[in-house]
């Protein structure tokens, strides 16, 4: 897991909490924080859910292996003398929301501590400005947001606004906002125990951040997606995810073990990653035995690979030896307005 340290301050004061090991995930919107992370003389004011006097906003965050559940608060948010002021985010497992609605409960693992998170929160420094976007604005959408009565109980779906949504801090910086790289070293294909990188703000904003010939693969506006080719087969729903911890994808002709790849010996594999403008990128990739990885005493790994069924997901082993960027929604950058990725 790539992990990173957040500071949240009650907006316009000094009062504030540095979290560490807060788990940086270009794959999803808005900042995740568990209450238990946060000292209780941070108190963050909540934000209406419009249901009237005391009413509060809640939100069902939905994962691939899993769901968080908590109130929507308003934080100034800190990292690297950046300043997202004001923003709405996520409080995992907040005691005002005590009850989880039954359409989000129904959603997989119950990621609401440490223990089950793996990580104090989510940064999610994505494709988009607000985790939901125009679709919580017109719609209730289920397993979004709630309208909240003042004692936490019947949470009702309910639209929400952009400005009460939880937001991208990176997007509401005032300079570097339009976008993300991600820099990491390679490492060896039996792994490394740590690895330390760089979490840049800002693409060709600043001297550090510059696109250098990277290939540029522009996304799908709603949904994110490109399409992967590999091994025959095409995925229209692929996406780049620092937040997951594998490459995942469907191959027949591979060993399981359990929801992992374990070949005998390591396979090399290609795979062609196309944008919407036709722009492809061909990338060359290792399959490990995921059994081996995990017996050893590392924690990164570049090869690791598991089951999906329809989807072709470039997790946190795709970063490893790559300058990875990612473009905000409708933010300009020297090649055009975002959303894309390159690398």
């Amino acid at each position: 897991m790539l992990t990173t340290s957040v500071t949240v301050c009650q907006p316009g004061t000094s009062n504030c909490a540095t979290i560490d090991n807060v788990q940086v995930d270009t794959g999803s919107n808005g900042l995740r924080i568990l209450a238990s992370a946060l000292p209780p003389n941070v108190s963050l004011a909540a934000v209406p859910s419009g249901g009237g006097a005391g009413s509060i906003t809640g939100e069902c965050a939905i994962f691939g292996s899993g769901y968080t559940w908590g109130a929507v608060r308003s934080a100034d948010v800190r990292m690297a003398g950046q300043l997202a002021a004001a923003i709405p985010v996520h409080v995992i497992a907040d005691a005002a929301l005590p009850n989880v609605p039954a359409d989000c409960a129904g959603s997989g693992l119950a990621m609401q501590t440490v223990s089950s998170l793996r990580a104090n929160g989510i940064l999610g420094i994505g494709l988009f400005a607000n985790d939901c976007g125009a679709g919580c604005v017109t719609a209730a959408l289920p397993r979004w947001y709630y309208n909240c009565g003042a004692s936490g109980s019947a949470c009702v779906a309910t639209a929400q606004a952009l400005a009460q949504q939880v937001t991208n801090p990176v997007s509401r910086f005032a300079l570097d906002n339009n976008g993300v790289v991600i820099d990491l070293p390679a490492i060896p294909d039996t792994g490394a125990v740590s690895v330390s990188g760089s979490l840049i703000f800002g693409i060709d904003t600043q001297t550090n951040n510059t696109l250098s010939g990277a290939e540029v693969i522009k996304v799908n506006a709603q949904t994110g997606y490109v399409v992967t080719t590999s091994a025959g087969r095409t995925y229209t729903q692929s996406y780049i995810d620092s937040g997951s911890n594998g490459l995942f994808f469907s191959n027949a002709l591979l060993t399981q073990c359990g929801l992992w790849y374990c070949p005998s010996t390591t396979q090399s594999a290609n795979a062609a990653i196309t944008g919407t403008d036709g722009a492809t990128n061909t990338v060359s990739f290792e399959i490990g035995n995921s059994s081996t990885l995990f017996a050893s005493a590392n924690n990164a790994f570049d090869n690791l690979a598991g089951v999906a069924s329809n989807a072709f997901g470039w997790g946190l082993p795709f970063f490893f030896g790559r300058r990875i960027y990612t473009a905000i929604d409708s933010r300009v950058t020297s090649v055009g307005a975002g959303p894309y990725y390159a690398f």
